[in-house]
């Protein structure tokens, strides 16, 4: 195999530190899911290991100030609003009856918060418990806002990784969250983003992420949550993603994408089964996505976007390739579960759970 081009680890970092000052014009879409582009930049950095050297202690505390400004409190409970863009600069008000917490950027300013090293001492636990119980649907599902929404397994996902970081799962039902997954399994062996849906690689992974997350309970036990013949099913499904490109696609019949291989090598990491994935092949594909300028793109010859460079560092460090003894390929490595480096999940689980304060 020809050899695979360099981590440009210097510009990955240099793209998602830009990011962080401002977006360019093509990203104006995702303004209104800033906490999660904030993620994704510090993501980069932090399984970059460039936190501390591309960035100053004063824009990390700015950057914290503005995550807790995001925290914002009502009769749902308490969680994280995506920005302040319906909010003009100068209001000191309370929100805006059209602003709520949203269950995907709840999850994200956790896990940033935590990349940042907060003490989490501002941190609503009860609120956030209650928000979580507001945002769970009679089918057992969760919708991404209390008063509605998208409702499928990424919501589910972000609800069951929020109770893991508080490891308190008061705020659910379990079996009814439980029994909305089993009912998404697809007959092609993938998890579909709603009952009776087509499987995709993403929705595959939250699946399987919640259901290894979940504790066990009386009548969700972990034989009962997914059987060795759908594990085996799952296995071969997220297998075939891999294309001939050497990136995984996310649906039958799709092209490669980057973020891809990390919606499917990581499921297969939680599987037990990551050592079947053609990790060389995968590396050899994501390092023609690297853009000219930094970052890395959905596929080759695309810009890149903090999204699918995120993506693509993570499942680098969750399963890495043999370089030998190249080093600028060695990443720290990343808590599958969870989304993050094993040292940010570390200082998550020291300083979240609600004995880390009287909250």
């Amino acid at each position: 195999m020809a050899e695979v081009a360099s981590l440009s680890k210097a510009g990955h970092a240099s793209h998602c530190r830009r990011c962080l000052i401002a977006l360019p014009f093509s990203e104006v879409e995702v303004d209104s899911s800033r906490i999660a582009v904030v993620f994704y930049c510090l993501g980069t950095l932090d399984i970059l290991d460039m936190l501390s050297s591309k960035t100053e202690e004063l824009e990390r505390e700015a950057w914290r100030s503005w995550l807790w400004e995001q925290q914002i409190s009502g009769r749902y409970g308490t969680g994280f609003r995506p920005s302040p863009y319906m909010t003009p600069e100068d209001f000191s008000g309370n929100p805006s009856e059209y602003e709520e917490p949203h269950l995907v950027m709840t999850y994200t300013a956790l896990l940033s918060l935590s990349i940042l090293r907060d003490d989490f001492s501002a941190l609503d636990r009860k609120g956030v418990l209650r928000f979580l119980g507001s945002c769970q649907q009679e089918d057992g599902s969760f919708s991404a806002l209390p008063s509605g929404g998208e409702s499928d397994l990424r919501m589910l996902y972000c609800a069951f990784a929020i109770s893991s970081m508080l490891d308190d799962w008061s705020g659910i039902d379990i079996d009814r969250a439980i029994d909305y997954t089993r009912r998404c399994y697809s007959y092609e062996g993938g998890y579909g983003q709603a009952p009776d849906g087509e499987a995709l690689g993403g929705t595959t992974y939250c699946a399987l992420a919640a259901l290894h997350l979940a504790p066990e309970t009386e009548k969700s036990t972990l034989a009962r949550k997914l059987t060795s013949q759908e594990r085996a099913r799952t296995i071969r499904w997220l297998l075939q993603k891999q294309t001939p490109s050497g990136g995984f696609s996310g649906r039958t019949n799709k092209l490669a994408d980057a973020c891809y291989c990390f919606w499917c090598g990581a499921a297969l990491n939680i599987l037990g089964a990551g050592e079947l994935v053609n990790e060389r092949a995968m590396a050899d594909f994501l390092a023609r996505c690297q853009f000219k300028f930094g970052g890395l793109a959905k596929a080759p010859g695309e810009s890149s976007d903090p999204y699918h460079t995120y993506l693509s560092l993570a499942i680098l460090s969750i399963l890495p390739a043999d370089h030998s003894d190249d080093d600028i390929w060695k990443l720290p490595r990343l808590n599958a579960l969870w989304n993050a480096t094993e040292e940010t999940a570390a200082w998550a689980r020291e300083h979240i759970p609600a004995r880390c304060a009287s909250s």
